[in-house]
């Protein structure tokens, strides 16, 4: 039997995964600090009031609109000028998710073979979601040096005659980082010079630490190039199962119309986006409004804990601006997968690996803020000692 090629990945678990599989087969106890779904996290998430809101929906006549129906697209348009961005329904086209908000704009653009540029450390989906619709997946390096910054000789020297776009996300996953004012005018130089779109994953928008200083919050208002603003309500209201994104285009309108009319074909071949979904979307937004203030309330909470439980620890977090995820940073005593099986074997405790986010250099681990306060306690203090008694 012939299988495509797009599906070429081992489908073996990593040593990690199966030594976390053993552990629960033997019904150990793990401080589980990767797990980054509100559904799961908060014990009071607002199941009833959702329930609610979908059962308010009376007609459930499909009429099917490839962009999404008015009354969403007017619903996230309000979301948007709550947080004082302006942006016309009109520019918005909906989606199930942002991972098919990739697909779709990957196909807008590319032929196969074709190349996209994406930030590296980043969440290991690009290369998934590019290779589906053949793409080539050219990484260029984010730099820490106190905080994060994207490399420009890297972006540069990535760019060829097949680069067709370029990824941010922003701020990244799992760095935290925002895009600075000075770095936004470097990246509008390089796509006004090679005539390119510009990708922009802003799903942790909202979550934002410190001073917000000369960060970049949204590209929607910035019409010099044409670009595209990626969010939904997994991030944004804390409710990943509900299956709705959104696309904001932004540019020149000439070329908004272009791209809307492209996405509008694309969209009307798959008609992904729930219809009662789409119809309780005002009244969803107002309950993940409040889940957005827990979700908020958490992160801090959570590296209040964190920085305490470090404080004279060898291990210690890099800068934070912003998203769900903590970057700690081992003693240089052993490799990274060592460091994260031991804490699994010895302490119960899992983490992610930094090679699994593609960091340049080692020992890193990435945590989620959004873990229960008392198992994220917990965790870290044995994180803590474990890399004391490494260091030593």
């Amino acid at each position: 039997m012939h299988y495509s090629h797009r599906l070429s990945w081992t489908l073996s678990h990593n040593r990690l995964t199966q030594a976390i599989e053993r552990k629960r087969e033997h019904s150990a106890r793990l401080l589980d600090l990767t797990v980054s779904n509100p559904t799961e996290v908060f014990e009071d998430y607002p199941h009833e009031e959702i329930r609610a809101a979908l059962a308010r929906t009376s007609d459930f006549t499909y009429r099917p609109d490839p962009v999404g129906e008015n009354s969403a697209r007017k619903a996230i348009a309000a979301w948007y000028h709550s947080r004082e961005i302006a942006i016309s329904p009109e520019r918005l086209v909906l989606t199930a998710s942002s991972s098919e908000a990739y697909a779709l704009l990957f196909k807008l653009f590319c032929d196969p073979g074709d190349e996209v540029l994406v930030p590296v450390p980043s969440y290991p989906l690009f290369e998934f979601l590019a290779t589906l619709e053949s793409v080539r997946i050219v990484p260029y390096r984010l730099c820490y040096e106190g905080a994060w910054h994207i490399d420009f000789d890297s972006l540069r020297s990535g760019l060829s005659s097949r680069t067709r776009a370029i990824v941010i996300v922003n701020p990244n996953n799992p760095t935290g980082s925002f895009l600075k004012q000075s770095e936004r005018q470097d990246l509008l130089e390089i796509l006004a010079r090679y005539s390119l779109p510009l990708i922009c994953d802003e799903v942790f928008m909202d979550y934002s630490a410190g001073n917000p200083g000369e960060r970049v919050r949204s590209f929607i208002g910035s019409d010099s190039i044409l670009s595209f603003s990626l969010n939904g309500l997994s991030k944004s209201a804390g409710m990943p199962q509900m299956k709705l994104g959104w696309i904001a285009i932004n540019g020149p309108a000439a070329d908004c119309t272009i791209s809307r009319e492209r996405l509008e074909l694309l969209l009307d071949t798959y008609l992904s986006v729930s219809t009662p979904v789409q119809r309780a979307l005002p009244r969803l937004l107002e309950i993940g409004a409040e889940i957005e203030r827990k979700i908020s309330a958490r992160l801090h909470n959570n590296l209040c804990i964190l920085d305490r439980l470090l404080t004279n620890s060898p291990a210690h977090r890099l800068y934070f601006e912003g998203g769900w995820s903590a970057i700690l940073r081992f003693p240089n005593t052993m490799t990274e997968e060592n460091w994260v099986m031991q804490l699994l074997e010895r302490q119960d405790v899992i983490v992610q690996p930094g090679y699994f986010f593609d960091f340049a250099a080692e020992p890193y681990a990435v945590v989620s803020l959004i873990t229960q306060p008392g198992i994220f306690e917990e965790g870290i203090g044995r994180l803590s000692l474990s890399a004391r008694q490494g260091a030593a």
